[in-house]
């Protein structure tokens, strides 16, 4: 048995329910125990504060305040926890933003699957990791300074404007982040200006060009 994994304690983060059991049962036959699941940002930051773990492992894309914006609150909370980042997106913008946030390392959910066990016993460890597929066009964009207008965002621009991109509303995104919705109106101002954007469409086209969000 794949004993790379033994005694390492590891949430689990995603929306949809088969994803997450393929993860346990990959992760278990290597030798990890999952000690709770979650299906949305603000459940995992939950399970964080209930459960003891080494690993939080969260896909980028989920309900609520998603997964960046659940670690920017974990981070915040200066809980001790390594967080490993999964993404179906293979776009430079959110890795790096992931990365910023204080994700310890990154994964694309095209990679293989003992590329997960591999990526969460090197996080597990203290190591950090960053998926070899995306680490070339990282480096690239950083070297060339490549910029997009979604860069000028602020971190919670930024967040803001991926919900309001996946059609949700002023309403839904102000209760996820408990932020009030004249708040949210000011980042959705702000997103539209510096996105040069009139409206929802507008907004939901620029994250599809960028390849942060599929048509």
């Amino acid at each position: 048995m794949n004993t790379k994994l033994d005694q390492i304690r590891i949430l689990l983060a995603d929306d949809h329910a088969v994803v997450r059991m393929g993860f346990r049962l990959l992760l278990e036959g290597a030798g990890a125990r999952v000690v709770a699941e979650a299906d949305n940002g603000e459940a995992a930051l939950q399970a964080c504060t209930e459960h003891s773990a080494d690993l939080l492992i969260m896909d980028v894309s989920m309900p609520g305040i998603g997964g960046i914006g659940a670690l920017e609150r974990l981070r915040a909370k200066a809980l001790p926890i390594r967080v490993l980042m999964l993404s179906a997106h293979d776009d430079v913008h959110i890795p790096t933003r992931a990365l910023r946030a204080g994700a310890d390392g990154y994964l694309s959910k095209h990679a293989q699957p003992q590329e997960l066990v591999n990526a969460a016993a090197q996080v597990a460890r203290g190591r950090k990791y960053l998926d070899a597929g995306l680490a070339p066009a990282l480096a690239l964009a950083q070297f060339e300074q490549r910029t997009e207008p979604v860069d000028a965002l602020t971190e919670r621009e930024f967040a803001v404007f991926l919900q309001l991109a996946q059609g949700r509303s002023v309403a839904d995104i102000a209760d996820s982040h408990k932020l009030s919705q004249s708040t949210v109106g000011t980042h959705l101002y702000h997103i539209k200006q510096k996105l040069n954007a009139s409206n929802a469409a507008e907004l939901a086209l620029i994250a599809v060009r960028a390849g942060l969000i599929e048509a």
